[in-house]
């Protein structure tokens, strides 16, 4: 099948989807995690939690205010952070 094909066939599949003519296959889930929350048990602002760990505020802001989701990346450090805050702080700053 070329790609003009599988294209069309993707578009119409997810008009089935949308009208609920049709389930998905599969419906992927990110994962979440609550970025607020590990910052306020480390008792550090937005700006500090986000300068202890190499990240910009604006991100740390945007996360906690759902405007945008941590990528896979970003959770897994987050929840090293979680777990071993001073660990991942003192790798950074080596």
């Amino acid at each position: 099948m070329n790609f003009g094909k599988e294209l069309i066939q993707s578009a119409e599949e997810a008009l089935a989807i949308a009208e609920g003519r049709e389930e998905p296959a599969a419906v992927f889930v990110p994962e979440t995690v609550d970025v607020a929350a590990i910052r306020k048990r480390q008792k550090l602002s937005q700006a500090e939690f986000a300068k202890r760990y190499g990240l910009p505020t604006g991100t740390i802001k945007d996360w906690e205010q759902k405007r945008r989701q941590p990528d896979r990346a970003a959770v897994l450090l987050l929840k090293v952070i979680e777990k071993a805050p001073d660990m991942v702080a003192q790798a950074i700053r080596t």
